[in-house]
């Protein structure tokens, strides 16, 4: 077992022995189901701390060679179905965590990093195999197949890295490169049996399209028969909210707001947390800075700012998703919209498109990202203008409540329209 190379089972133990672990394993019925067929070629985005690590994680423990997984699946679901014994521990995995490349390979380009990294591991689990420390990762898949028959399973995390932060402009049509190399080349592409890419945004239209463009996709858009997998069900968050002491209908008024083709999907961020100090809060968007959102509304498109100030008053907006091609370049604020939708900030319904702000812990973020938003000072203060008259509402402090409506009054109309009944309606 290696960093790299057939990872074993350790990663995943650690997930498994949270306390409030939930069982995702039925993952892997769906991906044996694509194992070695036309549609084995994978990409799962969603927003950050939602569970995609874990996933690879399990996913690697499942199908390295090297190891005996049984025990750490044996109590779980994925163990009592037929699919179980089809693949365990069958294939030579190659598991690559992309940020962590991209935080440790000083002055060497990604793909370099892999190189160096990958091949001594390979060339160990495979002696008899003619390879050589300068081999491409792609050429060594080959010679590997050719000798031994032996396929491939590729997990790649943090996958859409390079391509969308701005740090890695200068490699990212190398690292575009290197993808096609191992998974569109008519030379490797038939030594894969699986590959499962994971990152935050879909792969990008245009630039990658026609060297990706035999990945099957799944988005916060259309998660198909991946939609219990984006996240927690509601099932599971009533399951954990039994197990905690947790009032249900707490954690449901906090985070419910995705929804995916009818199936409620829940932060695991926010709910773990949420469960384990027994209280609701705004963990998931404490994990990310308020320029998440302030970023993107200030820029100058054609209605967005009142389709942001609909959606602060609990309204759902249309949204175009079709037009995005999945970069960091926005033309319309339909890709505004369709950005914030990945990166989780939005919900979207694909029945009617519309999206929508989520749930009350998100709202609370892009409440206070409106106080840093170029353009929103004034909406901000209406949002903390309303807050106070609800704090003064409760308390019954009538001449808050006086002085506050006396204030929206004045706002709401000209002088010579003080009296007008439409502006007491305004009001």
């Amino acid at each position: 077992m290696g960093t790299y190379v057939n990872p074993g089972i350790e990663r995943f133990r650690i997930s498994r022995n949270s306390r409030f672990y939930v069982d995702k394993s039925m993952l892997i019925k769906v991906l044996n189901n694509k194992v070695n067929k036309k549609d084995r070629f994978i990409c799962v985005s969603r927003p950050r701390r939602f569970g995609k690590t874990m996933a690879a994680n399990m996913i690697a423990a499942y199908y390295s060679k090297g190891c005996d997984s049984h025990e750490i699946f044996s109590d779980l679901k994925i163990s009592k179905d037929p699919t179980f014994e089809d693949n365990i521990n069958r294939y030579t995995v190659i598991k690559l965590d992309i940020n962590g490349a991209a935080t440790g390979k000083d002055d060497k380009t990604i793909v370099q990093y892999y190189n160096e990294n990958v091949m001594p591991e390979l060339m160990k689990a495979y002696p008899d195999v003619a390879l050589s420390s300068d081999m491409s990762i792609a050429k060594a898949l080959v010679s590997i197949y050719e000798e031994t028959g032996d396929k491939f399973v590729f997990i790649i995390d943090e996958y859409d890295l390079p391509i969308r932060d701005g740090k890695y402009a200068k490699e990212s049509d190398d690292y575009i490169a290197f993808l096609v190399s191992l998974f569109k080349s008519e030379e490797t592409n038939y030594t894969i049996a699986l590959a499962y890419l994971t990152g935050i945004m879909p792969i990008i239209k245009g630039k990658t399209q026609s060297g990706l463009n035999n990945f099957t996709e799944y988005t916060m858009l259309d998660a198909d028969d991946m939609t219990p997998f984006m996240g927690f069900t509601e099932e599971e968050v009533q399951s954990l909210a039994q197990k905690s002491g947790m009032a249900f209908d707490d954690l449901k008024r906090w985070y419910d707001g995705y929804n995916l083709k009818g199936e409620k999907i829940y932060s695991p961020k926010s709910i773990i947390d949420a469960v384990k100090y027994h209280e609701c809060d705004g963990y998931w968007t404490q994990t990310s800075s308020y320029e998440a959102v302030t970023d993107y509304i200030s820029l100058d498109l054609d209605g967005l700012k009142d389709d942001v100030v609909s959606m602060l008053s609990g309204n759902s907006v249309e949204v175009s998703t079709s037009f995005y091609r999945n970069t960091m370049s926005f033309d319309t604020k339909d890709d505004v919209l369709t950005y914030l939708i990945h990166l989780g900030y939005l919900a979207y319904d694909s029945g009617d498109g519309t999206c929508r702000i989520p749930n009350n812990e998100i709202k609370d973020m892009w409440a206070l990202s409106m106080e840093r938003a170029r353009g929103y000072k004034e909406i901000s203060r209406m949002i903390k203008d309303s807050k106070k008259l609800l704090e003064a509402t409760w308390k019954g402090d009538e001449e808050i409540v006086a002085e506050a409506v006396a204030r929206a009054h004045t706002e709401a109309c000209s002088i010579q329209k003080y009296n007008n009944e439409g502006s007491f309606q305004s009001a």
